[in-house]
């Protein structure tokens, strides 16, 4: 789901019919996939799928002194190369040229097309080697900070049922490579026109979690200081909720954590968010609670979208301040925007506003997240292209089909 922008209110600021899907299909999607951008001696490698101790070691496997590797880094990824041929390769020797020319790939993505939106935000459609199809976004800001939200996944198996992404069911994860190159194309396209791109957001199709190896090795590279250099606090990866992959992520990552709540009891999000049935509200948040204890200076991110006579009801904001009492957070509200197929409703402006409100007033800090790219399909939630098989829609709760 593309994000963005935010606009902050802290405490202070306030003066002023169809059958459900089998469980068992969305858990066993859960498994990991093998691990991606190895490379086997004397093969063809993508240059873009290793860290940098692993591009310095396979540099060295090759007959090459450590410190080239250094200077190939900078051309993939700073020095603003952002190289994408080998024709791009300035500064490196002719034979270290050539070797990378027989024995490896500087792409991982096609563009396809480049799609913008009314508000300037752009949309960019990259094609992979097999034909399938991610999209990214492209967000500037008045303020200075333009962020790129990646994908991580062809489609996704989460099924959230606002999300149409989510309609998609999962086609394939991203490789290290074609995660990382979303945010090289971002800079090597519109750094001139917006500055320079500042923040980075796993928030585009799939659930980054699920493809937890890739995706930690590839926001490791983006912050990586001799390389696109991304402030750690300025990359943040989404999840739906997958407990043991959270864990994973804030013991081995320095980049920033969102959840995707949307819900204030279990019988609600297990509707909308299938994925609760595995992890209900207690494990989610208990586990939020007992991880950022030991990182006192870690917070999270609580993206909530807001879903008319659904999840946006007085009790909802009260039971929302009782949830996250305790754990370090932000709370971000988001509206939410139509789609295709989607059997829910905005909740109306002025009601976000009573809502976030009564957060505030619980000393809360709570952002309301703007629609951006929504003409387009670029807003958050719209992203993907489901086509003829789509994942079924659950089953309403019965106290909840008035309202839909």
């Amino acid at each position: 789901m593309a994000a963005l922008p935010l606009l902050r209110w802290g405490a202070s600021s306030l003066h002023a019919h169809f059958s459900p899907t089998p469980p068992r299909r969305l858990f066993s999607a859960l498994r990991q996939p093998p691990a991606a951008g190895r490379y086997e001696p004397g093969s063809r490698v993508m240059l873009k799928g290793m860290d940098y101790p692993e591009l310095e070691k396979w540099e060295q496997s090759q007959g090459f002194r450590p410190g080239q590797a250094m200077m190939l880094w900078k051309c993939l990824y700073g020095n603003n190369v952002w190289a994408h041929c080998h024709n791009e390769l300035a500064g490196l020797n002719k034979d270290l040229r050539k070797m990378i020319s027989d024995h490896a790939d500087l792409k991982a993505l096609t563009i396809k097309d480049i799609i913008t939106a009314s508000d300037g935000t752009r949309k960019i459609l990259f094609s992979l080697e097999d034909a399938s199809v991610i999209e990214t976004v492209v967000i500037p800001s008045a303020r200075g900070r333009t962020t790129v939200c990646v994908s991580s996944q062809v489609g996704c198996a989460m099924n959230c049922q606002f999300c149409f992404t989510g309609r998609m069911g999962l086609r394939k994860h991203l490789s290290t490579a074609e995660i990382v190159e979303q945010a090289v194309f971002a800079r090597k396209l519109f750094s001139d026109e917006f500055d320079t791109i500042t923040n980075v957001v796993f928030m585009g199709m799939g659930e980054p979690l699920h493809n937890v190896d890739n995706v930690i090795k590839a926001s490791s590279i983006m912050v990586d200081e001799q390389g696109l250099q991304f402030s750690p606090r300025k990359v943040t990866v989404s999840t739906s909720g997958l407990v043991p992959e959270i864990k994973r992520f804030l013991n081995e990552s320095n980049c920033d954590l969102a959840v995707s709540l949307n819900a204030t009891t279990d019988e609600v999000r297990d509707w909308i968010m299938p994925i609760n049935r595995r992890y209900n509200l207690s494990m989610l948040l208990g586990t939020l609670r007992e991880e950022l204890r030991l990182r006192p200076k870690s917070i999270v991110l609580f993206e909530y979208v807001m879903l008319s006579g659904v999840n946006d009801s007085v009790d909802d904001a009260k039971r929302l301040t009782e949830l996250v009492h305790g754990i370090p957070c932000k709370i971000n509200l988001i509206s939410f925007n139509p789609h295709s197929g989607s059997q829910f409703k905005p909740t109306p402006d002025e009601n976000i506003i009573e809502f976030r409100n009564m957060l505030i007033q619980s000393g809360l800090t709570v952002m309301v997240r703007l629609s951006r790219g929504d003409d387009q399909m670029a807003a958050c939630g719209q992203l993907g292209e489901p086509g003829d098989y789509q994942l079924p829609l659950l089953r309403v709760p019965e106290k909840f089909q008035v309202a839909l």
